[in-house]
């Protein structure tokens, strides 16, 4: 792979309450659900990322727990980051125009990849996943 390829990294919350899931659904594409986030921008840490992504999205600045793991996608040519976070007590959400509404599931209610990357969070103690999809 060289230094111009095209290749996409970003980076994901796993925000729990009561063993639910956040997640946000989508304005644009395919209006999906998915975790909140987005792409890392140039000269920006995988923290700064995080924290700015789901500010933007939530409004809302979250509690970084940890880092959980960092998946491999081919589809998409793109490694994601996902990060376990929290969101303080009085944490009020208001999205972004991306997203519509959200909402808390359950994760047996979430697609095979996204499912294992929340359970892979929720399971974490100290040991970083890697996985490829």
């Amino acid at each position: 792979m060289g230094f111009n390829d095209l290749y996409r990294f970003s980076v994901h919350a796993v925000i729990l309450k009561d063993g639910k899931v956040l997640l946000l659904k989508q304005t644009y594409g395919d209006k999906r659900w998915g975790l909140p986030g987005g792409g890392v921008e140039p000269g920006e840490t995988v923290h700064e990322a995080i924290s700015r992504e789901c500010k933007e999205e939530l409004g809302v600045d979250v509690v970084i727990d940890c880092f959980t793991g960092l998946y491999y996608h081919k589809c998409y040519n793109a490694q994601v980051g996902i990060f376990r976070c929290s969101l303080p007590e009085t944490a009020c959400i208001k999205l972004s125009d991306e997203h519509s509404e959200y909402g808390w599931f359950d994760p047996d209610e979430l697609g095979e990849v996204q499912k294992r990357r929340v359970l892979d969070a929720i399971e974490y103690d100290g040991k970083l996943f890697s996985r490829s999809f």
